[in-house]
């Protein structure tokens, strides 16, 4: 069984594999355009705007009209990848994503840059932990958050030949390419990190990489974790999570979102109307304070070690 080899490698962010994917596939498609709030330092643009300033739309900071520009170019025959910070994609523009993409199911690819706490001490006004239960409601959909740069570039190269809407959640941080061999990205079906017995671990983006350090962890324990990166949130992939819960018992989930709602809200809804066994759900309880990243993802346990103690009362809940 192919496992990912220990997380002892580079830290690459994310958005310089989205830079240059983007830049790639626009070079062979003219249908390809972005459109941004004011965002492109932050969306890692200057590479595409100047290479492609005519397919570059800058609305400046107007999220709103920014997704209803995004939905005109749309249904114009163009393959717009709308990029801006996702606590403002997802909450200032929510009705022209419900009205204007969901619901006229146009063909936008959003992309929520700098997710999660990716912002740090800038608080809650700039931390997206609300985007995964907010656009899991809105059904067509497609919610994708990739765990590291190889996926980030396989992500954006489906979603540009993907035919509807598609939400792709990036972080700012640095995270280490998962050394998995002959790795493919597919859409709504999770990918085996660690096989496992005794419990799974479902993460997604910045989370998988500690879930499989967790699973490191647990081993020397002999405890056996199996790891999945849930990559789509919605739809979220119920034949991996009923073969979870079928064949380990016990469910842990790790988001860098809010800990309901989202990829455990969607877990805990599945097993409990169809199998139900123990699953803790990880996540941020709400609004959170200032501080940086390191020592919020410490206070809420979002660590190898806190996933570890997750773990642990998993098992023991499938024993009493």
């Amino acid at each position: 069984m192919a496992v990912a080899a220990a997380t002892s490698a580079p830290l690459i962010d994310c958005r310089k594999a989205w830079a240059e994917t983007i830049e790639a596939l626009a070079a062979e498609d003219e249908r390809i355009v972005v459109v941004v709030n004011d965002s492109v330092g932050s969306s890692n643009l200057g590479g595409f705007q100047e290479k492609f300033p005519q397919r570059l739309v800058n609305v400046g900071i107007a999220e709103q009209t920014m997704v209803g520009v995004g939905a005109g170019l749309a249904n114009g025959g163009r393959i717009p990848f709308v990029s801006a910070a996702s606590c403002f994609l997802t909450a200032r523009a929510m009705e022209q994503l419900k009205a204007d993409i969901a619901y006229a199911g146009f063909n936008v690819k959003l992309v929520g840059q700098s997710s999660g706490i990716a912002y740090g001490e800038l608080g809650a006004t700039h931390h997206s932990i609300e985007d995964f239960a907010w656009l899991r409601a809105l059904g067509p959909i497609t919610v994708v958050a990739p765990c590291d740069a190889w996926e980030t570039a396989e992500a954006v190269k489906w979603a540009a030949i993907h035919e509807g809407p598609v939400y792709l959640r990036l972080s700012r941080m640095k995270v280490p390419t998962l050394d998995l061999p002959n790795r493919s990205f597919t859409p709504g079906k999770a990918e085996l990190q660690r096989a496992g017995s005794d419990v799974t671990i479902i993460a997604a983006g910045t989370m998988v990489h500690l879930a499989v350090e967790a699973a490191d962890m647990l081993a020397s324990e002999d405890l056996s974790a199996r790891v999945l990166n849930m990559h789509t949130i919605s739809p979220l992939d119920i034949d991996a999570v009923a073969k979870a819960a079928s064949e380990t018992g016990a469910i842990v989930t790790v988001e860098e979102a809010l800990d309901r709602g989202g990829l455990g809200g969607a877990v805990a809804e599945y097993t409990s109307a169809t199998q139900p066994v123990p699953v803790e759900r990880m996540g941020f309880p709400g609004f959170m304070p200032t501080g940086s990243i390191a020592s919020l993802f410490e206070e809420f346990s979002l660590t190898p070690r806190g996933i570890a103690d997750a773990a642990r009362v998993a098992i023991r809940r499938k024993g009493a």
